[in-house]
């Protein structure tokens, strides 16, 4: 059936059957749709277009109509049109084409300038002419009014199965559903006890690196799934160590809106996935799971690893302790800008808030000298910290027993994993018929393999300390009041020169959540600790000058002190009399 709106011009030039199908799935099983749009040939062909002057562009075939991003196919359409070589563009329906308005129109004003034609099954238009451009604009429009209705319905029932947390979500390796649909652990105690021991090491190391390194160490594997779904081991890396320490399943919790996606950054490109804060996490619904850990657990093991990036947010949060001899490194902040202080080893070392220079361009907040500052928090430290030497050292102690425990325990179950694997490789081997060498040969590689990975995880195993079991056995007083004597070593340990800064840092840290320093007088610094559990303590200290003038009643002190030397008073009199005045010196800087 031929249109009235079909002219010689139009015929003179190409008919082009556009064809789409939304996802590969619709592809491979609709296949009756897609015989319904290639036979669109025959539609332009009845409408008066030679065999030889009709194309069909199937490029985007699998790919979504609410964006032009990646269909290269509807760019290819909307070029030739461009170029005067269209006269008729023909498609099953105007969804095919674009489910977005934004694309939609810039197609209909090109058609309309280049006099092509637009057809669907239900007849011929032509953008060029009001009636043709309000029939077009209001089937693109309800085409797209479509495309959000579905996807709002099928949103909102899938929103409403996850707060009841019973959305079938791809569950992490450790976690699986019976045939019933229920989650379960997994049954293997290998992986089990691999995934426990990776948040007992992260609770004791405190960092995913040291995690990495001591299960690598050990020549301890961890659990992932191939492609194929299927259980295999691998050596640990940060990114997997990372996984499981940040995946809520583990602690129990259904999540669901973990991840948002970016608008993306240059034409073309596609949306980036990015996570969000756990704070803007769609629906959290706990106790879902069975876990291997609690969420009070998770949300800590949530906060170390955010407070271990010292790049994060502009090195807000205190960062992991690194060697340097500066003590406040990474909890040092400044009192009048509010903002975390640097540190610049030159010239000595100091303390420098620049946040304003570099942000505002505004001067240096301020800097003050380190080593006066350190000292009085570490004194302060010591002062706190020796009642609890001793509980504390029992406790890390136990810890580090029940760390060597379940280290000795998983490289135990990996060797009995490995000796199974190498069992079973052997009965294949046997079961193989040996004239049929192809097979054999690589079963008999399999084989070897196997046993090496045995011989491997026989080393790892001896490589470990036996454990020794921690007995509770009662302390007499003689034998009590001599532990406790020890508590005052803990000075001795903290100035001992074979004791790394990183070490004394993460110390400091156990008890320390800040330090605010303000350099209020030039002779005289405020330190303000805030402790873990949230209780203040202030600090005045005494800071070096380069001159009696620089102290805050340095004009006083000079006249005081000159009228005693004239007097004859010698001078360690003289410092006597002035600190009985209320007058002592600060250290002078040489």
């Amino acid at each position: 059936m031929k249109s009235e709106l079909v002219t010689p011009s139009h015929l003179a030039r190409k008919a082009v059957v556009y064809i789409r199908q939304s996802t590969p799935h619709q592809v491979v099983s609709n296949q009756e749709s897609l015989r319904l749009q290639y036979a669109l040939r025959q539609r332009a062909r009845e409408l008066g277009w030679r065999e030889a002057a009709i194309d069909v562009i199937d490029a985007d075939l699998g790919l979504s109509g609410a964006s032009i991003a990646q269909r290269n196919g509807f760019k290819e359409l909307v070029g030739r049109v461009g170029l005067s070589e269209v006269g008729l563009i023909l498609s099953i329906d105007v969804t095919r084409l674009a489910r977005n308005c934004t694309d939609w129109y810039p197609l209909l004003d090109i058609c309309g300038l280049r006099g092509c034609l637009i057809a669907d099954r239900d007849g011929v238009y032509d953008p060029g002419t009001p009636n043709g451009r309000l029939l077009l604009g209001l089937k693109g429009s309800i085409s797209e009014l479509e495309l959000h209705t579905i996807r709002s319905r099928l949103t909102a029932g899938l929103l409403a199965k996850a707060e009841r947390g019973e959305l079938a979500v791809m569950l992490p390796i450790g976690l699986m559903r019976d045939p019933s649909g229920v989650v379960v652990k997994d049954p293997d105690m290998a992986v089990q006890g691999r995934l426990g021991l990776v948040f007992q090491l992260f609770l004791q190391l405190r960092s995913v690196a040291k995690v990495m390194r001591a299960l690598n160490e050990r020549d301890l594997e961890l659990p992932r799934r191939d492609r194929y779904g299927d259980l295999c081991w691998t050596r640990a890396t940060l990114a997997a160590v990372a996984a499981i320490l940040k995946n809520p399943a583990y602690a129990g919790a259904f999540v669901y809106g973990r991840t948002r996606f970016r608008p993306p950054k240059r034409e073309g490109a596609l949306p980036q996935k990015a996570p969000r804060p756990m704070e803007e996490w769609r629906i959290v619904v706990k106790d879902r799971y069975p876990a291997y850990i609690d969420w009070p657990i998770y949300e800590k093991i949530r906060s170390v690893i955010r407070d271990n990036r010292a790049e994060y947010m502009r090195i807000k949060t205190r960062g992991a302790p690194r060697n340097g001899e500066l003590l406040l490194h990474g909890i040092a902040w400044c009192a009048r800008c509010g903002h975390k202080m640097y540190v610049r080893y030159k010239g000595g070392g100091e303390y420098v808030c620049n946040h304003l220079r570099t942000q505002e361009g505004q001067p240096t907040c301020q800097h003050i000298r380190a080593a006066h500052i350190d000292a009085a928090v570490g004194d302060a430290f010591l002062t706190a910290l020796a009642p609890a030497e001793l509980d504390a050292l029992s406790r890390s102690r136990r810890v580090q027993q029940q760390t060597n425990n379940a280290l000795r325990s998983s490289a135990e179950r990996e060797l009995e994993r490995k000796r199974y694997t190498a069992a079973l490789a052997e009965r294949q081997f046997n079961r193989a018929d040996p004239d049929n060498r192809l097979v054999a040969s690589e079963l008999e590689r399999r084989w070897e393999a196997a046993l090496n990975d045995v011989r491997a995880a026989e080393e790892a195993l001896a490589r470990q300390t036996p454990p020794k079991a921690i007995t509770q056995v009662a302390i007499s007083k003689e034998l009590n009041d001599k532990v406790i004597s020890l508590t005052g070593r803990l000075p001795q340990i903290w100035g001992d020169e074979t004791i790394s800064d990183a070490h004394r840092k993460a110390l400091l840290r156990c008890l320390i959540e800040k330090v605010v320093l303000d350099r209020g007088e030039r002779d005289l610094a405020l330190a303000r600790i805030v402790w873990r559990g949230g209780a203040v303590t202030e600090l005045e200290v005494k800071m070096s000058v380069n001159s009696v003038t620089r102290l805050t009643r340095g004009t006083e002190m000079r006249e005081r002190l000159l009228t005693l030397a004239r007097d004859g008073v010698p001078d360690d009199k003289i410092a006597t009399i002035l600190t009985r005045e209320g007058k002592p010196l600060s250290p002078l800087r040489r």
